[in-house]
């Protein structure tokens, strides 16, 4: 690439009927002072393209970070959702076998004491009625001892 330098450091060899030198140095500086513009503009422009694709890579690695981190809590918030589903589930199984469990423990509760208290009934059956059998036997020696009296 050309540079201003190159410009101001050419030299042409004299001819015969040449340009006008004075001319030709007043046109090249006027070349040199705009092309050094732009040569210096060229660089800026690089400069400038090269900060704003370095920012565009920083943006786009921030884009995919934060697509990637949105999959990631997503994902998470699935499986939060899915294992309070499964904890819940299992809560109420084993609410529902402790439920069971209590029921059939009041059952044979209510079965066991339901058995004392026919067995309560039969002995107090027997106690009656061996009471009777006694009082009767009483009332009956009694009954014969006022007789023999008589």
């Amino acid at each position: 690439m050309l540079t201003p330098l190159d410009i101001h450091n050419k030299e042409f060899k004299r001819g015969f009927r040449g340009y006008n030198e004075e001319e030709v140095d007043e046109f090249l500086d006027n070349v040199i002072k705009d092309y050094e513009t732009l040569y210096r503009e060229n660089i800026e422009l690089k400069d400038t393209i090269e900060r704003l694709n370095s920012k565009l890579e920083h943006y786009q690695h921030m884009e995919n970070t934060l697509h990637s981190t949105l999959v990631i809590a997503q994902e998470t918030a699935e499986e939060v959702k899915l294992n309070a589903k499964k904890e819940t589930e299992l809560i109420l199984k084993e609410a529902e076998i402790r439920a069971q469990k209590l029921v059939e423990e009041a059952l044979a509760k209510v079965r066991r004491m339901t058995g004392e208290y026919e067995e309560l009934q039969k002995q107090s059956q027997i106690f009656r009625t061996r009471l009777r059998t006694l009082l009767e036997a009483q009332m009956e020696m009694l009954n014969t001892v006022e007789e023999d009296e008589n």
